[in-house]
């Protein structure tokens, strides 16, 4: 079977071969050797009689095909005791081999364009920013205390003040809860702030009658310790944490809501 050939710039044999079994459709696996080398010593003759250069790897190759050929022909001596190895199992190798490269070289390929698109800049900071300094150094006020640990204590305080049962409440139907919000909170503590140099963090929680309050306290003494008004301190894991007074100001306690907010 002829195949008229446009002399293309192959990359090496193996390329060639590549182009020739698919270019007849054929599995890689099963190369029909006889077809393929006839094509190949075909392009190697059109490329003679253009005066293109013909490589000694696409000579070597054309004699491997010859020779693979040659032994396809020589009948064959059936011993089902022995497996005969096929003679084309090492070209397919390479063929499979370089086609692994040649498909990764056009992922290169695409991947090297699409970067020749891309503009790149190299970072810069305002000096806005370069010069801005916190206002507040949470390291310096928080110290070894977490959430995690502050957490641990509001939920065993929380457990405690669900054990509670009001029993005079009991005695009424619905007990109008009464309103507390944040800002009412912290001027609460600021207050105990001022008449205790030194408290721990379960003194104040405990103190509060509701769970409502508890949870409002709590978020109150973040939002102290967020703005430096209180300091935080625990001697060790199994300690309480104690609070004193900072050095933040007041006009840094920003709450995101009103002053007539409150949970009901």
């Amino acid at each position: 079977m002829a195949i008229s050939f446009k002399l293309e710039a192959f990359e090496g044999p193996l390329d060639l071969l590549l182009h020739l079994i698919e270019k007849n459709k054929v599995d890689i696996y099963d190369i029909p050797i006889s077809l393929i080398t006839d094509q190949y010593l075909e392009y190697l003759s059109e490329m003679e009689k253009q005066d293109a250069e013909v490589t000694s790897e696409f000579l070597v190759m054309a004699a491997t095909l010859l020779d693979i050929k040659a032994k396809m022909l020589i009948p064959k001596q059936v011993d089902p005791e022995e497996n005969e190895e096929d003679p084309r199992a090492e070209l397919v190798e390479q063929l499979l081999e370089y086609k692994m490269y040649k498909f990764m070289s056009y992922e290169l390929k695409d991947k090297a364009i699409t970067a020749s698109k891309a503009v790149y800049k190299e970072a810069s900071i305002p000096d806005e920013v370069k010069e801005y300094e916190a206002p507040i150094d949470l390291d310096k006020f928080i110290g070894d205390v977490t959430l995690a640990k502050l957490k641990a204590i509001f939920d065993d305080v929380m457990q405690r003040s669900s054990e509670k049962v009001n029993e005079q409440a009991m005695k009424y139907g619905r007990v109008r809860r009464e309103p507390i919000n944040i800002p009412g909170k912290i001027s609460e503590i600021r207050t105990f702030i001022s008449e205790n140099e030194k408290f721990s963090f379960r003194q104040l929680i405990e103190r509060q009658p509701t769970r409502l309050n508890v949870i409002a306290t709590f978020l109150a003494v973040l939002e102290l310790m967020k703005t430096g008004e209180l300091v935080a301190e625990q001697d060790g894991n199994d300690q309480d944490i104690t609070f004193t007074k900072g050095e933040g100001n007041q006009e840094d306690a920003e709450l995101g809501t009103e002053q007539d907010e409150s949970y009901n």
